[in-house]
Parts: structure tokens; sequence; C-alpha cells
């Protein structure tokens, strides 16, 4: 009996531990990016030594697959499937800009710090092509239905991060003012 108390402990020592790892290591991709994030500085910020961060992390990939597992985990990115099922092109895409521009907020400074980072860290590349890229894929799938290619190519810059923090961050425009103005440019790209 205490040996198996003994591991059930020790077991949740180590999850505990390693979930503060990655709760660091999200910290610091949040306000200086993954690609300046190093091992010591997620082992610091933990408060664990090297070899502890190295025992439950081998290497950069595993720790990014762990941070970005836990944002997705906590906050899941929108899901175009979702919005299918709504028939009007215009309401469709106000619901789907509503709710990946309130992702966007949410998880601004990670996303500002992720995206930056992906232009230039060939690992940070990675991590988007695995966990973001599918999902912006389905809202493409989704939303992209019977519009023509000047309707698609504004799709593609309503639905981009760097778009909406324009507009909202940069340019001041309240959340639903930035969706409107996106839909409108969207529906009106026909009319150029």
């Amino acid at each position: 009996m205490t040996r198996t108390y003994t591991l059930k402990k020790r077991a949740e020592q180590q999850a505990e531990t390693r979930q503060r790892i990655v709760e660091a290591a999200v910290e610091l991709h949040s306000s200086l990016g993954p690609a300046a994030t190093t091992f010591s500085m997620v082992a610091e910020h933990a408060g664990v030594q090297r070899h502890t961060l190295y025992a439950h992390f081998p290497d950069e990939r595993s720790l990014a697959m762990g941070c970005s597992g836990l944002v997705h985990e906590r906050d899941p990115l929108p899901q175009g499937a979702v919005w299918r099922g709504i028939a009007d092109r215009t309401e469709r895409l106000t619901t789907a800009l509503s709710a990946i521009y309130a992702w966007y907020e949410r998880n601004a400074s990670l996303m500002g710090c992720v995206m930056r980072d992906a232009e230039h860290h060939a690992l940070t590349q990675e991590i988007v092509a695995l966990r973001i890229a599918p999902v912006v894929a389905g809202w493409h799938e989704v939303l992209g239905v019977k519009l023509s290619a000047k309707q698609r190519a504004m799709l593609q810059l309503a639905i981009s991060f760097f778009t909406w923090r324009t507009l909202v961050r940069d340019g001041g425009l309240a959340q639903d003012a930035a969706v409107r103005v996106m839909v409108q440019g969207i529906d009106g790209a026909n009319k150029s």
C-alpha cells in the first residue's frame, strides 16, 4: 500500500512540474516569442533546474508541442464546421469573423509573437503548420464557398491575425465594427 501511494504521489509531483514548465514556456512565448525563449529562461521561470526541464522535454520541439497543446486545450481555435449550417453568407461571415476575432483578442500577445517568429524561426513555422494552418484551412473551406477569386482574396485578408490587429488594436475599431468592415469588403469585392 505504501509503495502505491508513493508512486502515485511521485506521478502527481511530476505532472505538476511538467505543468509548471509548460505554463512558464507559454508565458515566455507570449512576451518574448518562441524564437527568443531559451531552455534556461523556461527553467528559471518555472523554478526548476535545467536537467528537470530536459527530463520532461528533451528538445525544443517537444516543449513547443506541449505549449501549443496547452494553449489549444484551454482555448481552442474556432472550428469552421460549426458555421457550415448558416445558409446566409453574410450571417455566416459575420458569425465566423466574430468568433475568430474574439479568439485573437483573447490570445493577442501569444499570437503576435508566434506569427512574428513564424516568419523566420523554423520550429515556430512547423508548429503553426501543425496546430493553426489546418484550422485556418477549414475556415477557408467553409467561408469560401461560392466566393469569387476577389472575394476569396478579401476573405484571406479578413481572417488574418494581422488584419484583426491592424483594425482593432492599431486602428481602434471595436470588434464588431472590424467584423462589419471586413464582411462588407468581402461582399463588395466583386463590385470593383
